[in-house]
């Protein structure tokens, strides 16, 4: 037997004749649906009834009419799109989605970041944002008829209210859905603080509304003789949020300031001012609790002024002061007031998306782009997949499933072998969409692909996950390496005729914590043969000599060895020595004598056979430039060379080489030789370097 829906039809009776035509296609549909005295769930009639209040446009009624969870009990199944159009069809499709969704879970509630991501999954999700609305309507029916549920649904479905879909009421700017949501909600999860401060409210209520009607009639008094248009009213205070507040500050309700509260709009900047004057000359003010926000706005660009004054019976009263447009920006939701409540960032992008919203809720005749522009602009960097089991993972657009592959766990990330999106396989190289249920496919061995970290092929978007297999394939070439850099050792070793190796010492002057680290790093060429040479050269205390032209007669020396002036020497690499420095010869069999700092840990090691062969030096009359290695460590490497550069040309100093070493934190080694003539303007110069931003340590290398 077909309902009557004439009742139905009243709810909606100022709309155009269009409109009711559709609207009333929709309950016909619905009226078809058998009666089931035990259905407690929401209604699409319900969810429409409690939507109309906020002046949405029919499509919105219609789409929320036909979401009804029941629908699909009808045989035949109507044909929404046909008669309803894609707009429609799709809000429909939105709307059970979102009422179909079972991610959540009351451990969210310790983990801020999961149930931010939810969401923001639920907001990305939907075509249309009105599709939001319907959720969020759906959501306050079923809060009202959750006396007929379990305690512990009843628990659930409150903490899953507070914890998801008020943030994103508020969030939207939709604050009447926001504070139902969180008062019903509070209501089932903390009855007794819930029945106390209703209980508090309404004994107080008579009292508190003369005492707010007094003080607004005597105010509006003052600013009609100071020619002041203005609205005054009492600003209503919501349970979840007083008792919130009584939660942070440790107060009783009776000692609350704002449980009194007015309102004042008035035209302009001006008379904001005016009228702040006025209540403090009508009524004893309290200095502490006045706040400026015109002058001083808040970091989320919130203005007004707030004070709290005291009327003849000791009752202290909130006074906010403000114009018309800094009201509308309070009360709208353009981001402000989701950074206040929930401490989130105002964004240009959320501010565009808010605003979009409501012109979409005033505007009926608004056009359908609009609803795409918020969901393009607010979500467009991020997309939310789920695991089989339900969990959401939250990724980089443009990710594949080799990235969620490396975003559940490293491991299952290098044992990917295949991947199915919602039981059927894919590409590891698809694109994952939003909503998506993506599945692994993993072999027992762990075999990244050399493949899987070139730019051009598509496998992986996460810069982190293409560090992790970078990592991989690096650690896999160990042994290759380690085997590579002993032939390079050994080779070096016997061209230079070394035969025994001061392996310590190398690890040491290296920084390796083993020999296969050494020799890792060896044949992986983060130590270089340069580098290699110059150590190797080292134990025989010999270097070549420095800023003598090769296949020339060497320059003048500028040192004298045993008072000596005019004899061969060259300075050694292993302690670079500068002017200023105390120094020491070394008599070499080879290349005559090297010049070394006294301090040079290859000086002071040497056996008692060989410090025979040390001969005072010291340093001449003429100007000399010396080859001196520096380190110089960043946080960052972004710009390091070009500043370290500019400072090195300031100063007038050479570069004889430079090697930067990034790693993938972004920190950088630069490790550089000068040419600079004393150890006074290598102070100075390295004093500079360590002023640059970004940097950790400027050090001569020893």
């Amino acid at each position: 037997m077909q309902k009557n829906t004439e009742p139905d039809k009243c709810l909606f009776n100022d709309l155009s004749a269009v409109d009711n035509e559709q609207i009333a296609c929709a309950l016909a549909i619905v009226a078809r649906i058998p009666d089931d005295p035990h259905y407690h769930r929401p209604k699409g009639i319900e969810v429409a009834a409690v939507l109309k209040d906020y002046h949405v446009d029919s499509k919105t009624i219609v789409a929320a009419i036909l979401s009804d969870p029941r629908l699909p009990q009808l045989n035949p199944q109507p044909d929404i799109k046909e008669q309803f159009g894609d707009t429609v069809a799709s809000l429909v499709k939105d709307v059970n989605w979102l009422n179909k969704l079972t991610v959540y879970s009351p451990e969210m509630t310790k983990r801020p970041n999961e149930a931010e991501t939810l969401r923001r999954m639920l907001l990305s999700m939907t075509q249309d944002v009105r599709a939001v609305l319907i959720k969020l309507a759906y959501r306050i029916q079923r809060l009202r008829n959750l006396p007929k549920e379990s305690y512990e649904l009843r628990h659930f479905i409150s903490r899953e209210t507070l914890d998801i879909y008020a943030p994103i009421a508020n969030r939207l700017g939709i604050h009447q859905f926001k504070w139902e949501l969180e008062d019903m909600a509070f209501r089932y999860l903390e009855p007794q603080a819930y029945r106390q401060i209703a209980k508090s409210l309404a004994n107080n209520r008579v009292q508190r509304e003369n005492t707010i009607n007094s003080f607004i009639e005597l105010l509006q008094k003052h600013l009609a003789e100071e020619k002041i248009t203005s609205a005054c009213y009492g600003r209503p205070k919501h349970i979840y949020s007083i008792w919130k507040k009584m939660q942070r500050k440790q107060l009783d309700i009776d000692e609350l300031y704002d449980l009194l509260a007015v309102r004042v709009i008035v035209g302009n900047l001006t008379q904001c001012y005016t009228v702040l004057g006025i209540v403090h000359s009508l009524w004893q003010y309290i200095p502490k609790e006045f706040d400026d926000y015109i002058a001083n706005p808040k970091d989320n660009g919130y203005q007004s002024l707030h004070t709290v004054i005291l009327d003849p019976q000791g009752n202290r009263i909130e006074v906010q002061i403000r114009t018309q447009d800094m009201h509308d920006f309070a009360e709208l939701g353009v981001a402000a007031h989701w950074s206040y409540k929930e401490g989130g960032k105002q964004t240009a992008a959320m501010e565009k998306s808010v605003a979009t919203l409501r012109k979409l809720l005033e505007d009926k005749q608004s056009n359908e782009a609009l609803s795409e522009d918020f969901r393009s602009e607010l979500f467009n960097d991020r997309i939310y997949v789920l695991t089989p089991a339900g969990k959401l993972i939250d990724l980089v657009k443009g990710s594949t499933p080799l990235d969620f592959a490396y975003a559940v766990h490293t491991e299952i990330g290098h044992r990917c072998r295949g991947a199915k999106v919602n039981g059927k396989i894919v590409p590891l190289t698809y694109t994952l969409k939003s909503g998506e249920q993506v599945e692994i496919l993993t072999s027992k061995e762990s075999a990244p692909n050399h493949n899987w970290i070139d730019p051009n092929l598509g496998y992986l978007k996460s810069s982190r996950a293409i560090s992790k297999v970078k990592s991989w394939l690096r650690n896999q070439l160990q042994t290759e390496n380690i085997a590579r850099g002993k032939a390079i050792l050994d080779k070096e070793s016997k061209r230079l005729g070394i035969k025994v190796l001061n392996l310590e010492d190398m690890l040491s002057h290296f920084k390796q914590t083993n020999t296969d680290a050494l020799l890792e790093a060896i044949g992986r060429s983060d130590i270089n043969s340069r580098q290699l040479a110059g150590f190797l050269k080292v134990p025989e205390l010999e270097a070549e000599p420095v800023n003598v032209p090769p296949k020339k007669s060497p320059a003048k020396s500028v040192v004298s060895v045993a008072d000596i002036d005019n004899v061969q020497t060259a300075f050694a690499h292993c302690c670079s020595p500068v002017l200023g420095d105390d120094i020491i010869g070394y008599i070499s069999h080879h290349k005559g004598i090297t010049v070394h700092r006294k301090d040079c840990k290859n000086v002071t090691r040497l056996s008692i056979e060989k410090q025979a062969q040390l001969i005072p030096a010291a340093w001449g009359a003429k100007k000399s430039n010396h080859a001196v290695p520096i380190v110089i460590q960043a946080f960052n490497a972004q710009n390091l060379l070009n500043n370290v550069s500019q400072i090195l040309a300031q100063s007038k100093i050479h570069i004889f080489n430079a090697a930067l070493d990034t790693h993938p934190d972004f920190s950088a080694i630069l490790n550089m030789t000068i040419q600079i003539e004393s150890t006074n303007q290598l102070s100075q110069v390295l004093s500079k370097m360590s002023q640059l931003p970004n940097i950790v340590e400027v050090r001569r290398k020893t």
